[in-house]
């Protein structure tokens, strides 16, 4: 088995009349990593998830996936189509983008079916799947009826149901109340205990150490400004500001004017431990 799940050599992408959503962007995740690529918002992370998930190609450059160079003859025709659909799943920010069936069974069903498998196996997956998530209850549920966080475990079973080798994760906990997203993150964490390969985009840097060992920041240029483990990234004060993940805020101490960078988003409040600071 090939040491890298994913390896990017110098992908540019541009949406249609748009500018630049990547540029020269190059690394690669090991198998069995956790990878988060931290950016401000309009950086071009949902984008290289779209790319690394063969929904668009890149304009410049390459992505080898699972040892093979993704193109889109490959993505659609067997032996390597099925496979990369199968070991590749893609969580969606917004869930309901993601679920389109009657009910959650044929929504866990629909990936399955499309692989062939049988009747039987099909049934034994959704509900060994359901148990894992601890969602049984939802088996016979409508879909857009269930909470955000029943939907994103909806979605996330819809992947799951498959026995993929590789997660990407958009924004995962977004919209999430703190017990929907404390839960999700343990089972993120309990699916990298297993040697799934997580690659998350966010920009929420209190969640970070949860989600990643290792963090590729993107500069509002496109590119990526800094590659390194999550501890070293989250110190980086200097780097923070100048990504615009966090500000500057002046205010007076007895006459005196002081600056201290503050991040930008609100604050979450969960049960796990954080490096991220809040001011």
């Amino acid at each position: 088995m090939e040491d890298f799940a994913f390896e990017l050599q110098g992908v540019s992408f541009a949406y249609p009349g748009q500018g630049m959503s990547l540029s020269d962007v190059s690394f690669s995740a090991r198998r069995g990593e956790r990878l988060a690529i931290l950016g401000a918002n309009g950086t071009g992370k949902s984008t290289l998830l779209h790319l690394m998930d063969g929904l668009y190609f890149a304009h410049g450059g390459s992505i080898i996936a699972l040892g093979e160079v993704l193109t889109p003859e490959r993505v659609e025709r067997p032996p390597f189509g099925p496979r990369f659909r199968k070991e590749v799943g893609f969580l969606f920010q917004n869930s309901d983008a993601q679920l389109f069936c009657p009910s959650v069974e044929e929504e866990l069903a629909f990936g399955p079916l499309q692989m062939g498998w049988t009747k039987q196996e099909i049934l034994r997956r959704i509900s060994d799947t359901l148990e894992l998530l601890g969602i049984q209850s939802l088996r016979e549920r409508q879909p857009h009826n269930l909470s955000s966080g029943e939907k994103k475990k909806v979605a996330l079973a819809s992947l799951l149901v498959l026995s993929p080798s590789v997660l990407l994760l958009d924004e995962p906990t977004a919209g999430l109340d703190p017990r929907s997203q404390g839960n999700l993150l343990e089972l993120l964490d309990d699916l990298h205990q297993r040697g799934m390969t997580l690659v998350t985009a966010t920009h929420d840097l209190e969640l970070l150490p949860h989600l990643a060992d290792r963090v590729l920041m993107f500069g509002e240029d496109h590119r990526i400004a800094a590659d390194g483990p999550t501890s070293k990234i989250l110190e980086d004060t200097d780097l923070l500001l100048r990504v615009n993940l966090i500000h500057a805020h002046r205010h007076r101490h007895g006459g005196v004017a002081h600056s201290h960078p503050h991040q930008h988003i609100v604050p979450h409040h969960h049960s796990h431990d954080t490096d991220g600071h809040q001011h």
